[in-house]
């Protein structure tokens, strides 16, 4: 590996000047700082508005979104899929205006961690970070998975040999396989986010010409009634009123809202951007407006060639949940069915390597204010890049996955399902900090009603809602596989467990590191870093 360098805050000492800490507790600046706040190291300048844009479609993974996703919605809500992705979206979106506020007077990789931390102090901050981490962490492990399975799916294709897709059903090969894939993600992005665009511009690419090639292809067979479960265009599928109960909406918005995530790593390379601190933040908001777009176009068209039904190639299909577009890829694209796995698997490795950004640059974020143990804060001289980091949450991934994989194949999919409970989590307490840290500038102008105040509000409030029902629906063990513990569902457990345990690590990182939680690196009056143009 290259040399690394190490760029961390120091923590207070006999010589530093004493400052009054807006939580009641007292600050110290480091001597000869300002506020002890260096930069991290990372390598400026590397990213415009379009690259970022495409890293945060590729990390939102649209192929692999869709076809893990469009099953479980469409049992929950039935015709009113695409309703449920536009309320989903909505959140999203407020949300996504909460961080563009955030990122402009406060650009940082940490994103979550920081401001949360700037707005309501070191322990929620501390929190913040750990949900934004958890939900990474899951979603890595579960991407390098889904990645095994298309690879010995294509495999299979090419060789027209079936015994070769079969291959993934081998639990030591399947693991073997999902750590190479983890171990070639962490390689490219230690290399930096140069190497990294290069990789992205070709996969997401694809991935969209696929994904549109398909849905031409789709309304072409509905359109000549080649499909005998398909469904004739109607405008009553955008109408959420018609979803029957508050349960079935609150599960199609969990499921949905997984969907959309990702976009947030736009923010995340903010300190690497060129163009000033406004590219991240346009960059987050124009990545949720495309996936969006491209979402309702492929779920229009699968819905007409497929139906919702429990036969066939109908959404409803149980042997069709867990993959849609393996189920109505032949049916559809006939000998170009290959694309369709070749799409997933080039969506899915490269949401594995571009997410690899996002929990690698909250690590180091963490680290250089002094929240986890200083090797996290290792920046790559040659690149520029988190190095230690990366290799953390590497290994981290691999691992949750291989003892996951090893423990129950259920195990493995509940969290996923808890993954919902994650996102919300952060989303929201984000949110809920663009309103506070904000709330002196709320009401001296209209634009600042609206970002600061009413568009993260609402994107907090509904995100909370989601994450308390869906807390309440998963206590239940039918809730996800089943699986339960002294009565209680594994994806409570799971989702509930995670930020638990999220508390414990922060006491014992208190007791050991108690400089960053009493206020001495970072608090609302930090300086901001300065983003060049």
């Amino acid at each position: 590996m290259s040399q690394t360098i190490r760029n961390e805050p120091t923590p207070g000492t006999s010589s530093s000047k004493h400052v009054p800490h807006a939580h009641g507790v007292e600050a110290h600046d480091a001597a000869g700082t300002k506020h002890g706040i260096t930069g991290k190291g990372l390598k400026g300048g590397q990213l415009g508005l379009l690259a970022v844009v495409v890293l945060g479609i590729s990390s939102v993974a649209p192929a692999y979104s869709l076809t893990s996703s469009l099953g479980p919605t469409v049992n929950a809500v039935g015709v009113q899929l695409p309703a449920i992705f536009i309320v989903a979206f909505i959140p999203m979106i407020l949300v996504a205006f909460a961080y563009r506020e955030l990122n402009a007077d406060s650009p940082d990789s940490g994103t979550t961690f920081t401001w949360t931390t700037k707005a309501f102090g070191p322990f929620v901050g501390w929190m913040g970070g750990w949900g934004l981490l958890a939900a990474n962490i899951i979603v890595l492990s579960n991407l390098a998975g889904v990645a095994v399975d298309f690879f010995y799916l294509f495999l299979g294709e090419i060789f027209s040999n079936p015994d070769l897709a079969d291959l993934t059903n081998n639990k030591a090969l399947n693991i073997a396989t999902c750590l190479a894939f983890v171990a070639l993600a962490v390689w490219v992005s230690y290399r930096g986010l140069h190497a990294t665009k290069l990789v992205q511009y070709s996969m997401v690419a694809f991935q969209i010409l696929v994904l549109v090639l398909f849905t031409v292809m789709a309304v072409v067979h509905a359109s000549a009634e080649n499909s005998g479960t398909a469904l004739a265009f109607s405008w009553d599928w955008f109408d959420p009123t018609k979803i029957t109960s508050f349960a079935q909406f609150a599960s199609g918005m969990s499921l949905a809202v997984f969907v959309y995530w990702g976009w947030d790593v736009c923010l995340t390379v903010n300190e690497e951007t060129k163009g000033g601190k406004g590219t991240a933040g346009k960059a987050g908001t124009t990545t949720a407006i495309a996936v969006l777009g491209l979402y309702l176009l492929v779920i229009v068209g699968t819905m007409m060639v497929a139906g919702i039904g429990e036969t066939g190639i109908g959404l409803n299909n149980p042997d069709n949940q867990s993959n849609v577009f393996a189920a109505l890829a032949s049916p559809v694209m006939g000998p170009l069915a290959v694309l369709m796995s070749l799409a997933v698997l080039a969506g899915t490795a490269s949401s594995l390597q571009s997410t690899m950004a996002s929990p690698a640059r909250s690590l180091l974020s963490m680290s250089h204010y002094g929240a986890l143990p200083p090797r996290y804060a290792t920046v790559s001289k040659r690149f520029g890049s988190p190095g230690y980091a990366t290799i953390a949450a590497g290994a981290i991934s691999g691992g949750f996955y291989a003892v996951m994989k090893i423990v129950s194949e259920s195990v493995l999919n509940d969290t996923i399902l808890a993954l919902g409970l994650m996102i919300c989590f952060y989303y929201a307490l984000t949110a809920f900090a663009c309103t506070w840290y904000f709330r002196h500038s709320i009401f001296a102008s209209v634009r600042n009603f609206f970002l600061r105040l009413l568009c993260p509000m609402l994107g907090g409030v509904l995100l909370t809602v989601v994450f308390l029902q869906t807390a309440v629906d998963s206590w239940n063990p039918d809730f996800g596989s089943g699986s339960q513990l002294f009565g209680i569902g594994l994806v409570f457990l799971i989702g509930i467990g995670l930020l638990a345990l999220g508390l414990v690590v922060m006491m014992l990182t208190y007791w050991r590191r108690p400089g960053f939680f009493r206020g001495e690196t970072l608090r609302k009056d930090t300086p901001a870093l300065v983003v060049p143009e």
